[in-house]
């Protein structure tokens, strides 16, 4: 099995605010989600732990406790911009890391590949843990077999953990207690009243009265703990800081015409970090002169941003105060960016009104040149086969988009309009077996079956379904039809 490793800085908006706040080490310290009355405790250190304070109280409450309680609300933008930079560490020892998209400070790391760097998974994650100690945080990694399964570890364990092989690291996660986790408050304090103190307990839950009893959020728990999602890892890009340059017809000293050539440059930077879901944190700029020489100089606004109209003005005033001894030739403008809250790339976006009648007499007109059944949608319906839970219907009325954002980028089953049917494997073919593109090579991994039976009243229908990899690392969805005992390939995920 391929091998993954997380690393976990704990409580990581705790450790941000120590780190801004030393002096506060030796006392009781939290992290509430606003410093009002109503404030919710959302992290909590040693010391507040000791007098009884808990995530999940009122700050009133808290500050009852404890008069010498200090606290202060970590904002989202800060958060970011410490996890951006814990990332670009991170990538110093793996080019493949998953951030996680619900609690930051939790990282997935793809060990494979680094044998030549370090002898051992445990000098590695010895490399990373002092790595971020020398940031100023506290981490605990583990190397295992899954995601859940390393996870898990981080939270439970006070030092790094390697498993040797999956039923090691599956007997550990099962002693892992449910207060380890940071399940919600009521959710964990309901499996506490049922007896339910460790994960295994918890996996041994019945998926159905876990569905009926919680929320969304603790079946997907119980779902990834006891190892029916399948998830693989998507690791963040290692990306470069945006660059844009320009080189002038003639040497330029005028203010006012060197800010329309940055304005269009900037302007387009902008737009690529917002493509990369990123608000920038500091713009750099080189000048190079008509006399040989060059000029560096840097400009960074008060919160990290992808409003133009806050960077100009700043702009401006950095070139008012320098003094140039000669005409600019070429200019080089580098865009240092960080993860970006959802909240700001919303405000990047430039709302458009759609004009719906100028759209439908456009479709009319695709209509009468093409026939009436080009403009169509895909409607769903409740059916057994796949191929049958969508039919294509003409399109009368297009309503006005409202598209959410994802949290983090779905996979997408792509279905083919009809299966096709794959010659079977030989057990002769010493090569594997090919089920898509010779490029791709053969079948590496299977995830399945998953059963899909019915049409007994017309028709009778069983299929297993199963996901395979190859060895180019694409993804196929093909089944086993078992009455015609053939193989199909229905589909491919990306």
């Amino acid at each position: 099995m391929d091998r993954v490793a997380c690393a976990d800085i704990p409580a990581l908006p705790l450790q941000i605010l120590l780190k801004q706040h030393p002096e506060w080490t030796d006392g009781p310290v939290a992290v509430v989600d606003h410093e009002k009355a109503t404030g919710t405790v959302q992290w909590v250190n040693k010391h507040a732990r000791a007098m009884r304070i808990t995530p999940g109280m009122r700050y009133t409450t808290a500050l009852s406790l404890s008069r010498n309680l200090q606290s202060r609300a970590v904002s989202e933008d800060l958060l970011q911009r410490h996890a951006g930079e814990l990332l670009k560490r991170l990538w110093n020892f793996s080019p493949s890391i998953e951030p996680s998209s619900r609690e930051p400070g939790v990282f997935w790391i793809d060990p494979s590949g680094l044998a030549r760097l370090y002898e051992t998974f445990d000098s590695w994650t010895t490399a990373i843990r002092n790595g971020l100690k020398q940031a100023g945080f506290h981490s605990v990694l583990a190397v295992g077999f899954t995601r859940f399964g390393t996870y898990a570890t981080t939270k439970a364990a006070h030092h790094n953990m390697i498993f040797s092989n999956f039923e090691s690291e599956r007997a550990y996660v099962r002693k892992v207690l449910i207060a380890d986790l940071r399940f919600e408050p009521h959710v964990r304090d309901t499996l506490l009243k049922l007896g339910v103190d460790t994960l295994g307990e918890f996996m041994e839950l019945p998926a159905a009265s876990i569905r009926r009893r919680f929320n969304d959020d603790t079946c997907e728990l119980h779902r990834l703990a006891t190892g029916q999602g399948w998830d693989p890892l998507d690791p963040t890009p290692i990306l470069e800081p945006v660059k844009r340059s320009a080189e002038l017809e003639y040497p330029e000293r005028n203010l006012e015409r060197l800010l329309l050539v940055i304005e269009p440059l900037l302007q387009s930077m902008l737009q690529e970090l917002a493509s990369r879901k990123q608000v920038m944190l500091d713009l750099r700029f080189r000048f190079l002169l008509d006399d040989k020489s060059s000029c560096r100089e840097h400009v960074s606004p008060a919160t990290p941003t992808l409003d133009i109209n806050q960077l100009m003005p700043l702009f401006r005033l950095r070139l008012e105060s320098l003094s140039l001894v000669a005409g600019i030739r070429e200019l080089d403008l580098h865009a240092i960016g960080i993860h970006a809250t959802r909240r700001q790339l919303e405000l990047f976006r430039q709302v458009q009104e759609r004009d719906l009648a100028a759209i439908h007499r456009a479709f009319a007109e695709i209509r009468a040149n093409m026939g009436h059944d080009t403009v169509v949608y895909a409607q769903l319906h409740e059916r057994h086969l796949p191929e049958a839970r969508y039919s294509w219907e003409s399109l009368k009325t297009l309503d006005t988009p409202n598209a959410v954002p994802p949290s983090m980028r779905p996979l997408v089953r792509r279905v083919y309009t009809r299966p096709i049917e794959l010659r079977s494997q030989l057990r002769h073919e010493p090569d594997g077996w090919i089920v898509g593109r010779m490029q791709d090579g053969p079948v590496e991994e299977v995830i399945g079956p998953h059963i899909i039976t019915g049409g007994w009243w017309s028709k009778e229908v069983s299929r297993a379904y199963y996901y395979v990899r190859t060895h180019s690392g694409r993804w196929y969805w093909i089944y086993n039809d078992q009455v015609k005992r053939r193989w199909f390939l229905q589909g491919e995920v990306e």
